[in-house]
């Protein structure tokens, strides 16, 4: 086995470069993956572009699909050569956080437990996974077995956008016929659509403004498919709505427009599910609000982790209820991830998820 390998790192705004790095050493919990497939997220450039700070030097990526290289003493039910996947966000399942059903928010061992989005460790606090090789700490919890005959395309939603995704339906608390909106239908908003669809909604209505984006949204469950640059989003919602307003609105993006606008469709004791990254203040507006008197619930949810949430999602594409893989709309190789972030943070070509393949 070599002592180097290549990795995505983080050099400065606006850099991420491809360089040599040594592969990890592993403790006793942890394991070691070799990559075979991983993808760039919308975090991923929210990092190359300065807006949410990284240490230099740190490799970048949370989406890992690989084998299990090398196994820690302590972890079991494993094998070298096994092919796996773990989860974007990889808590110890061992922290105050975590027992009390916050693992996204670990934050350790130490004093109460807590630390916003502290269960991001991949890309984040650690080496990630755009790399030829990938430390997993706490490997006992967080390593999913692939089941046999899914590929890498197929099983490379789970760790991150389908797990977020349906995080916001689940957040949103979908019951059978609800009409659901859903703002913004990049690669996250699609699988909300989707885990809207599974979770019975009987009316879902999406909004973006890119062509490509919207007819995939009709593939995997929309109803109505509204371009915003063409209508006026909100009066065309409460319209299909007899003025009522939807039950239940997820914000996919992280813009105060579209988290507006999600507030502005919701009826009365609606519920808003945030799932956007914002990079600045948001502003609530008083009218939409009922100036704090309309029953409305907003929640925020970063995308769960730990090998029994990748099972389940793996397990839904398993059965042929959803097919994630028509996502992957370009592929690259490792050596040439920077071309890769250049295509996917300019949207350009209809991108929605790169396959990055190291092997």
């Amino acid at each position: 086995m070599p002592a180097m390998m290549k990795a995505a790192i983080f050099i400065e705004p606006g850099r991420i470069e491809i360089d040599d790095k040594p592969i990890p050493d592993i403790g006793p919990d942890d394991a070691l993956l070799r990559v075979t497939t991983t993808t760039i997220c919308g975090t991923d450039v929210h990092i190359l572009k300065g807006e949410y700070p990284v240490a230099q030097g740190l490799t970048i990526g949370h989406e890992p699909v690989g084998v299990i290289e090398k196994l820690g003493a302590n972890v079991q039910g494993y094998q070298e050569g096994q092919r796996v996947i773990a989860g974007a966000i990889c808590p110890s399942f061992t922290s105050y956080a975590c027992q009390d059903g916050c693992s996204a928010q670990d934050g350790g061992h130490h004093g109460h437990g807590y630390k916003p989005m502290g269960g991001w460790r991949f890309g984040n606090t650690i080496d990630g996974a755009q790399a030829e090789y990938l430390l997993v700490p706490d490997a006992q919890a967080n390593l999913s077995p692939v089941p046999d005959g899914l590929t890498d395309e197929q099983v490379l939603m789970c760790p991150d956008i389908m797990s977020t995704g349906f995080a916001g339906a689940e957040a949103a608390k979908i019951r059978i016929g609800d009409t659901v909106a859903v703002f913004a239908q990049g690669p996250i908003g699609l699988c909300a659509t989707a885990g809207a669809r599974l979770r019975g909604a009987g009316m879902i209505i999406v909004v973006d403004g890119v062509d490509e984006r919207l007819a995939m949204a009709k593939t995997l469950g929309a109803d109505v498919t509204l371009d915003f640059r063409k209508v006026d989003v909100v009066a065309e919602i409460l319209k299909l709505t007899g003025g009522r307003g939807v039950d239940a609105s997820i914000e996919a993006l992280g813009l105060q427009s579209t988290f507006e606008s999600a507030l502005r469709v919701l009826k009365p004791g609606g519920t808003l599910s945030s799932l956007g990254v914002y990079s600045e203040n948001l502003t609530i507006p008083l009218d939409a609000f009922s100036a704090g008197l309309g029953d409305h619930k907003i929640i925020t949810s970063l995308c769960p982790g730990g090998k029994e949430r990748m099972r389940r999602l793996m397990q839904v594409i398993a059965s042929g209820r959803l097919d994630l893989g028509p996502l992957v709309t370009h592929r690259y190789a490792l050596d040439d991830i920077t071309e890769a972030y250049e295509l996917f943070s300019h949207q350009r070509d209809g991108v929605l998820k790169v396959a990055i393949q190291t092997a």
